[in-house]
């Protein structure tokens, strides 16, 4: 039976590390960034484009807009409606690690999948992102965490009407400063053998 496995998190709280790890231990694939690029190459959209758009809210929606024309909506639409069609076309396919992209709520009425958050405290999350970008400072870390997770939650509220980080929204909640990354990859494992 196919599965599928999806991982919202907040920046720097190790959900890509977690993923890529559950990933390669059971052999699925792995899509975070990448779902950008096949994005790009299957609905005629720039990918340099979709980068800068990647997980925002549109600022410029036109209440004039067709919310049924696609090629007039603004592009941060037409990237949101593009990579929930490319979600779903990797969910049915399964056996699959998704993180982030309100994977969770797009599909959320997949049978066999699983839906987990990963939170950290600050200091984790902080030394976290030194350990891969060694050359910023950790003032700068702290002001680039707190602004990535308030556009995540934006992004989750305006697409799906949903808070960031709520329990209820998942399956299963981790604490990666808590349990460490090795145990959250032990536990998500345990999760999916049974």
């Amino acid at each position: 039976m196919k599965k599928v496995i999806t991982i919202s998190r907040e920046f720097g709280a190790a959900g890509g590390e977690i993923g890529r790890r559950v990933a390669k231990t059971l052999g699925y694939g792995y899509f975070d960034k990448e779902i950008i690029y096949n994005t790009a190459s299957s609905s005629n959209l720039d990918a340099d484009s979709l980068i800068k758009w990647d997980e925002n809210v549109p600022t410029e929606f036109g209440f004039a807009q067709s919310l049924f024309d696609f090629y007039n909506r603004p592009l941060s639409e037409r990237l949101y409606a593009a990579q929930t069609k490319a979600i779903r076309e990797i969910g049915e396919k399964g056996d699959c690690v998704i993180v982030g992209r309100n994977a969770n709520h797009i599909l959320k009425e997949f049978d066999n999948s699983l839906h987990l958050f990963i939170s950290a405290d600050i200091n984790f999350r902080v030394q976290h992102i030194q350990a891969l970008l060694p050359e910023q400072s950790e003032h700068k870390i702290k002001e680039q965490i707190r602004s990535i997770d308030k556009q995540r939650k934006k992004f989750s509220k305006y697409y799906t009407g949903q808070t960031f980080g709520y329990a209820e929204n998942y399956d299963v909640c981790l604490k990666s400063s808590t349990l460490g990354v090795d145990q959250c990859v032990d536990l998500i494992l345990h999760l999916v053998s049974k």
